[in-house]
């Protein structure tokens, strides 16, 4: 079984190690997920979790080289794309967070591809030619961090740079931000040869996006992602070729972003191939620097169906997450017992959502005791992760 270790750092304030096991509730209710995830998993594809990160950030976040090849160990994920935090030694230019990530990518036994983080304030075409030629695979902006726009001389610069030398450019386009499309839009039309990760599902302006967007040959998306919704959404706009799996360590883990990977392939219908393609072979598509696959009609559908009580599930494990984003642990639990009672449905509908309410009862319920003790809250952030893409992803 794909396992977990005492010291996983699910949800925000920083790394809590607690020097103990896993406790026995956390273990017992993830065992049917790794096992599900197992059989998820694409027969002989070539995993990659294409946002990663390394180093410090200033928001007290951390993540060592041998933290994160644990990591996606733990997936059984072998490559990943790595760039730096929003890291406090930043000035001038990212040079010393993007020399520490190119050296930690050369220690990894070439499991790691390291991309440069460029601050358009700070001379990032500079920075961006030597990181490249120094061995950086591809460029990260966070446009949130480094507060920049996109209609700005710098970016077309930023762009050319990373259509010129065939890269993926991956772009923060997640929560933090406001509608930013118009701008983002633009400026890949002007550039139709730059290859684009817009990260986090695109939800900073998802709609917007996809549509913009739709005839560019060179635009992708990320999945990591807290809900399935937003994926669902996303697999209803895009091709499938165009989602790579991503998880975001260390504000998110490799074995939850990649459950929510596959299982919303399969919500929608996806077929083996479609399940490598997200899994790794987009990514693998990007770093070759060669053709890209043209891409295909969407998978899924704008108008989908829900099962009235796994919604209802889903809305209270959202406010549980809410509450776990500033620490209320009491509170969360108190909304996934709300959760709880729902999964005790005696007219389900179907054998199917019989099945999964029966699951969700185990999982909420070890994850509402977990998040009584701050100790081991962090268990139940995770156990309410993969629980809620197991409701948001059951027909």
């Amino acid at each position: 079984m794909v396992g977990l270790t005492a010291t996983d750092e699910w949800v925000r304030g920083g790394p809590r190690e607690t020097g103990a096991e896993p406790p026995k509730a956390f273990t017992r209710a993830l065992a049917p997920f790794a096992a599900e995830l197992a059989e998820l998993r694409p027969e002989g594809a070539e995993l990659c979790d294409i946002h990663t990160h390394l180093g410090a950030d200033e928001d007290g976040r951390s993540l060592t080289l041998d933290a994160l090849l644990e990591n996606l160990d733990q997936a059984g994920v072998r490559r990943a794309c790595v760039f730096p935090l929003h890291d406090p030694d930043r000035h001038p230019a990212y040079r010393v967070p993007n020399d520490r990530v190119l050296g930690w990518a050369g220690e990894s036994e070439g499991r790691l591809s390291p991309f440069c983080r460029l601050d358009p304030n700070e001379d990032p075409v500079a920075e961006g030619e030597r990181c490249l030629a120094a061995g950086a695979e591809g460029i990260k902006l966070h446009p949130r961090a480094q507060a920049f726009a996109f209609d700005v001389p710098e970016m077309d610069a930023i762009f050319g740079l990373a259509e010129d030398a065939q890269v993926p450019l991956l772009i923060h386009m997640g929560r933090g931000m406001p509608p930013v499309a118009d701008g983002l839009c633009a400026l890949a039309e002007r550039h139709p040869r730059v290859r684009l990760v817009l990260a986090h599902a695109g939800v900073a302006d998802q709609g917007v996006l996809c549509a913009r967007l739709r005839d560019h040959p060179g635009i992708f998306y990320d999945t990591s992602v807290w809900s399935a919704i937003d994926l669902l959404e996303l697999f209803a706009r895009t091709s499938p070729d165009r989602i790579a799996f991503g998880s975001d360590p260390p504000y998110g883990r490799t074995f939850a972003g990649l459950y929510l990977a596959l299982r919303t392939v399969r919500a929608v219908g996806g077929s083996p191939e479609d399940a490598a393609a997200v899994a790794g072979g987009a990514a693998a598509a990007l770093l070759a620097r060669g053709e890209l696959p043209p891409p295909r009609p969407p998978l899924g559908e704008k108008v989908r169906p829900r099962h009235g009580t796994l919604q209802r599930i889903s809305g209270y494990g959202m406010q549980a997450f809410g509450a776990l984003f500033v620490e209320r642990f009491d509170l969360a639990a108190e909304m996934l017992e709300l959760a709880v009672a729902a999964t005790r449905d005696p007219e389900p509908g179907s054998d199917e959502v019989a099945e999964t309410l029966a699951r969700l009862g185990d999982s909420l319920r070890a994850a509402a005791d977990l998040m009584r003790d701050p100790d081991t809250g962090f268990f139940g952030a995770g156990l309410l992760h993969l629980s809620l893409t197991l409701a948001g992803t059951t027909a």
